[in-house]
């Protein structure tokens, strides 16, 4: 009972303290679940957008900060663009105010120095030690803001005897290991289709900052957060890693087959291709019976998942021979029928017409009045039930929140603000 009433008093204690420390919690019923907090993103190409646009989504003010003229590299990142702006800068800048400023220079620096310390987050992906000479680095900045939470995001991070090598999604991929289990048995190591380094560097970073603004809540201190995309990519080979861990044997490619389940593949139909996933052995019987191969399902070498992995190829020769007599449609309703996991393979056209996109809002056309024109964007997939994510402010265009931010935030007047573009500071 003690013991009891020592974790209820020390939860009240939690409780009251967040209560005072927390400028936004009491947000949070009729605004974004991140309302009040303000994010500095120093970040270019997708890693830290990515992860910048997920607590834009989640109601943090981001101020997305580029370089006067060219701005973030992936707005020259196309075809297709949407007339000036390219697919590949909206799908991950959206909800963001665009501010331009050349931190290359003592005036800009210091404007950045003036917005970071109004701000609970600094994110940036420069290069090892590259914005110390700007005096941008963590350990200046949290001189003059001491509840900053500030997170780097490299190829290597900050530590190890690769920490000065660049890092692309592409090579991190490779080097994580990850090609050398994507592809065909007998084909050439294949990267993922979409970058995958840097998508889940940038969920684990989001998830990071909001961690590290909780503890803050505690200590009234931020912190520095290392990200690495090979770090995420290690992260990410999940099973595959522990596959080696425990065996010593580094798994191998097995195209569309899972190296731990049978039968879980692609299989060849008269008229296409399909995905079969069995998940146990009750599912594997029923699968058998429905396809009319209960000799599949009584031999002895198919009885348990443990030997179907090991007799994967006979396995899948035989289930082969039976697919393929059959179109896809027929496939898709028998199986379904069964309670089996089945699914044909869309193309993203057809992902798009599937009336699930609707019902789940993952298409959404936003208003973008500088375009004069609706710019349809990829839905976020969190849906929250009391601080839903809204969609309010479309991917801006370059600099397009200079004057509302430096006025709004920094009382700059209209002819400070003119002098620094005459000056190209901004």
């Amino acid at each position: 009972v003690s013991l009891f009433l020592l974790k209820m008093l020390r939860l009240t204690a939690f409780n009251r303290s967040i209560k005072r420390k927390s400028s936004f919690r009491c947000q949070y019923s009729t605004k974004g679940a991140l309302s009040g907090i303000r994010v500095l993103d120093l970040s270019r190409v997708l890693a830290g957008p990515w992860a910048t646009q997920l607590l834009a989504d989640l109601g943090a003010e981001v101020i997305k900060v580029e370089m006067p003229g060219t701005g973030d590299d992936t707005r020259a990142w196309g075809p297709p663009f949407v007339k000036s702006e390219s697919a590949y800068f909206m799908c991950a800048n959206r909800g963001k105010k665009s501010i331009t400023i050349d931190i290359r220079s003592p005036k800009g620096q210091d404007i950045v120095r003036q917005l970071a310390a109004v701000s609970d987050v600094f994110i940036e992906n420069f290069k090892v030690d590259n914005l110390k000479k700007y005096g941008l680095d963590y350990e200046s900045l949290r001189k003059i803001n001491d509840r900053l939470v500030y997170c780097s995001i490299t190829g290597f991070g900050q530590t190890g005897p690769r920490r000065d090598e660049p890092g692309y999604d592409f090579i991190v991929q490779g080097m994580g290991g990850l090609m050398s289990i994507t592809g065909e048995k007998e084909g050439m190591p294949m990267k993922v289709g979409v970058a995958v380094a840097d998508v889940f560097t940038g969920l684990y970073a989001c998830n990071a900052i909001q961690a590290a603004l909780l503890s803050r809540h505690q200590s009234g201190k931020g912190q520095y957060i290392d990200m690495a995309l090979f770090d995420s990519t290690i992260a990410i080979l999940a099973n595959q890693g522990l596959n080696f861990l425990t065996s010593g044997k580094s798994p191998s490619r097995l195209g569309n087959q899972h190296p731990n389940i049978v039968p879980y593949s692609t299989f060849a139909c008269s008229d296409g291709h399909i995905i079969v996933a069995v998940g146990n052995d009750s599912q594997y019987t029923r699968l058998c019976q429905a396809m009319e191969r209960p000799d599949l399902a009584s031999d002895a070498r198919f009885l348990t998942n443990k030997s179907r992995v090991a007799n994967r190829d006979v396995l899948y020769a035989e289930l082969n021979k039976t697919f393929i007599t059959k179109p896809k449609q027929y496939w898709l309703d028998l199986i379904n029928g069964i309670k089996v996991s089945i699914a044909p393979i869309n193309t993203i056209a057809e992902v798009f017409e599937d009336p699930q996109i609707e019902a789940r809002g993952m298409k959404v056309d936003i208003e973008h009045p500088s375009l004069e024109q609706k710019v349809s964007l990829i839905g976020n997939p969190i849906k929250l039930s009391d601080t839903p994510i809204t969609y309010t402010r479309p991917p801006p265009l370059l600099g397009q929140h200079n004057g509302d931010v430096l006025s709004s935030i920094l009382n700059y007047s209209d002819k400070q603000i003119e002098e620094l573009k005459a000056q190209n500071v901004v």
